[in-house]
């Protein structure tokens, strides 16, 4: 088995799907394996979905809804908890999450006539909140953008989370929104280290230039704020200071953070990946997230799975709260505005009948 990702992607591994019937093993049949594996094209499929909206109850998001453009993702971030998701498309959360995808080609007319109906009721969306809504592959589908089309005619408010510069193609929509504001974007910086980004999280923007990004979406009058996510230990949690002050001053005015979390088929992902590229540090980090997780890999418990908890939890709780007092960061969620809702092909004095 390659020990070595093929260019681009984030694993070398491609576990079964867990449900399939049947699983595979690697086994030494007496050949030379290979050190290195070619790159990988990725493959596109239609997803079918009659709906785009998904609603969620989860106390630990400040929003009801979301919609992601894309399933799987090209950015191959090796501790991505959406990573699972990939199993029920009977496709591997390894590889095949990062090569594999599906698509919406219809997704904007769904959301028209999703947002048409009579019992819609008007919150915002997030958007790219499982898998990046802008990954590679929509420069050239474009899928995202007639999403934000739609909301933008409909007046609908949007928080945006991505880890892409490719969100600045998309300031003509964003900037209007702005002013009516309809729209908060949070763009997500793991590390200031080039060297630990390339290989932790291959095919996403690079660090800095996604603090360009910050600076571009500030100076058009786009709120914009910060996500430090994941924090993971005795990895890049000595930078959280670093880059919430670099996210301020290019003009974040918001910030977050979130833990490492590692659902299922991520847990041994991720280990992988610490043993290939980290092996010194690798039963250490590991330990910590024991140690944050009450002495298990994951806690998936509401309350509980974004923060964790313990004494380094709580340290790590302090620190974040010390630094955007001093930069003047505010709590991440922002009060959009529902009230200018207007449902497709409907005006103001329509909805009044």
């Amino acid at each position: 088995m390659s020990t070595t990702p093929p260019k681009g992607r984030g694993t070398t591994h491609t576990p079964d799907s867990r449900f399939l019937h049947w699983q595979r093993e690697p086994s030494d049949d007496g050949w030379p394996q290979e050190a290195t594996t070619p790159p990988m094209r990725t493959q596109l499929q239609i997803d079918t979905a009659r709906r785009v909206i998904t609603t969620n109850q989860s106390p630990d998001v400040p929003f009801e809804q979301s919609i992601n453009p894309y399933r799987g993702c090209e950015h191959g971030c090796v501790y991505c908890f959406a990573r699972p998701s990939h199993a029920y498309l009977g496709l591997s959360p390894g590889l095949d999450f990062e090569t594999r995808l599906a698509w919406k080609p219809d997704a904007a007319e769904l959301l028209r006539t999703e947002l048409a109906a009579r019992n819609y009721r008007c919150s915002p969306i997030a958007l790219g909140v499982n898998t990046d809504a802008y990954q590679p592959v929509e420069r050239q589908l474009g899928v995202t953008r007639d999403i934000l089309k739609v909301l933008a005619e409909c007046h609908h408010p949007v928080v945006i989370i991505t880890k892409s510069a490719l969100i600045e193609r998309d300031l003509d929509l964003l900037g209007p929104m702005a002013r009516e504001r309809l729209v908060q974007v949070m763009i997500s910086v793991t590390t200031v280290d080039t060297t630990l980004a390339r290989t932790l999280e291959p095919r996403a923007t690079a660090p800095h230039r996604r603090l360009r990004t910050i600076r571009a979406l500030a100076e058009a009058g786009v709120p914009v704020g910060v996500l430090f996510a994941p924090l993971i230990p005795a990895l890049n949690d000595e930078e959280m200071e670093t880059i919430l002050a670099e996210a301020s001053a290019r003009g974040a005015r918001t910030a977050g953070y979130g833990l490492l979390r590692l659902p299922r088929e991520v847990g041994p992902l991720f280990e992988r990946w610490l043993a290939e590229h980290v092996p010194e540090r690798a039963a250490h980090v590991m330990s910590l997230v024991r140690q944050l997780r009450g002495g298990r890999v994951n806690d998936a418990r509401f309350g509980e799975r974004m923060r964790g908890t313990g004494p380094f939890a709580d340290l790590y709780r302090q620190r974040f709260a010390l630094a955007c007092k001093q930069l003047g960061l505010a709590p991440r969620h922002l009060a959009l505005d529902t009230q200018r809702f207007t449902p497709p092909g409907a005006d103001r004095q329509g909805r009044l009948f």
